[in-house]
C-alpha cells in the first residue's frame, strides 16, 4: 500500500475521531439541559493565578446544591458541587485585561467561599441576580449555623 494512501487512512481515521468527540460534546449537553435549565459559569479555583486558570462550564441547580460541569468534558457527573448551606458570595467586578479574553462576553467575576475554599466563579449578571435569590431563598438551618 502507497504511502499517501496509508497517510489518507491516519487522516480520516482522525478526522472520524473528532467528529465523534464533537457529537459526544452535543448530546451531553443536551442531556444536561433535558432536566433542569443551565446557565454559563466559569470558574477559577486558584485567585492568585492572574488572569489564567479559568475553566469554562455550565451550572445547574439541583435541589439545595449547584453543579457545575466543565464544558469541555464528556463526563456526565459534576466537577464542582456547591452546597447551598456553604456557598458565600462576596464582592463583583468587571474581569480584568486578559480575564475578559478567558471568559464569556458580559461575564461578572464574583468571589465565592465554600467551607474554607475559596474560589472565584464568573456568570452573567442576570444568572448572578438569580444565584443570589437562590442562595437567599434557602430555608434556615435545622442546626442554627446561620
Amino acid at each position: 500500500m502507497p504511502l499517501w494512501q496509508i497517510a489518507l487512512d491516519i487522516l480520516g481515521g482522525l478526522l472520524l475521531l473528532a467528529a465523534l468527540a464533537l457529537a459526544g460534546l452535543i448530546v451531553r449537553r443536551r442531556r444536561l439541559t433535558k432536566s433542569e435549565p443551565t446557565f454559563d459559569m466559569s470558574v477559577r479555583t486558584h485567585p492568585q493565578q492572574g488572569a489564567r486558570g479559568w475553566t469554562l462550564g455550565v451550572a445547574r441547580y439541583r435541589g439545595d446544591r449547584l453543579e457545575w460541569f466543565r464544558v469541555f468534558s464528556l463526563s456526565l457527573r459534576p466537577k464542582r458541587v456547591f452546597d447551598r448551606q456553604a456557598l458565600e458570595l462576596h464582592g463583583r467586578r468587571k474581569p480584568d485585561g486578559a480575564e475578559a479574553y478567558a471568559l464569556f462576553t458580559g461575564h461578572l467575576v464574583v468571589n465565592a467561599r465554600t467551607g474554607p475554599k475559596e474560589v472565584q466563579v464568573a456568570l452573567s449578571p442576570d444568572s448572578l441576580t438569580a444565584l443570589l435569590a437562590w442562595l437567599e431563598s434557602a430555608p434556615p438551618d435545622p442546626y442554627g449555623r446561620a
